[in-house]
């Protein structure tokens, strides 16, 4: 397995050994002591998968007090993946790292506890797994603008997304900024 880390501070990409023949492929999706040992150390508490169609939008989502860690994959269809730092004291806040997940390449995407996440599905179809390190709490969810201008997202679309009524009210990084202050 190749580790790459990215221009986001604890941001891997990882590019997990697949073995392809005439059937089909094989990858190993998780193994703690390897992971382990390229720093990926936190327990997973709960796994998620959800099945989107192409164009929805997910994101950019985090939790307020309870942040989450997630290991990000897809096992049919493609997506792009975007993390946003938003870790007020990183060197790297308020900055992106977008990668294109997808069943050909099965590439993952650390993304530690602190950071805004999102994708948007490019294939017609497409199954989004993710491993997390804390669980879900509705009430401390929060989001930001996936479009927002002074976050930059270069979003590899040509359309409108689709998004949740949620997602389409999330407020922009200043606003997000603004809480963070008080």
């Amino acid at each position: 397995m190749e580790v790459i880390k990215t221009t986001i501070e604890g941001v891997m990409l990882v590019k997990p050994k697949l073995f392809s023949d005439g059937r089909g492929y094989f990858v190993e999706t998780w193994q703690k002591e390897r992971y382990e040992g390229c720093g990926i150390d936190l327990a997973f508490v709960q796994d998620n998968h959800s099945k989107s169609s192409k164009g929805i939008l997910r994101g950019l989502h985090f939790q307020k007090n309870h942040p989450q860690g997630k290991l990000v994959m897809v096992s049919y269809g493609e997506v792009y993946d975007v993390a946003v730092d938003i870790r007020e004291n990183s060197p790297t806040f308020g900055k992106w790292y977008g990668a294109i997940l997808n069943q050909e390449n099965q590439n993952q995407l650390w993304i530690p506890p602190g950071l805004a996440h999102g994708f948007v599905v490019l294939s017609d179809t497409a199954y989004f797994h993710y491993k997390c390190t804390d669980y879900y709490h509705p009430n401390d969810e929060g989001s930001i603008r996936w479009n927002d201008p002074d976050l930059g997202i270069e979003w590899p679309i040509d359309f409108e997304p689709l998004l949740s009524a949620k997602d389409s009210k999330a407020p922009w990084f200043k606003e997000f900024r603004k809480e963070l202050v008080k």
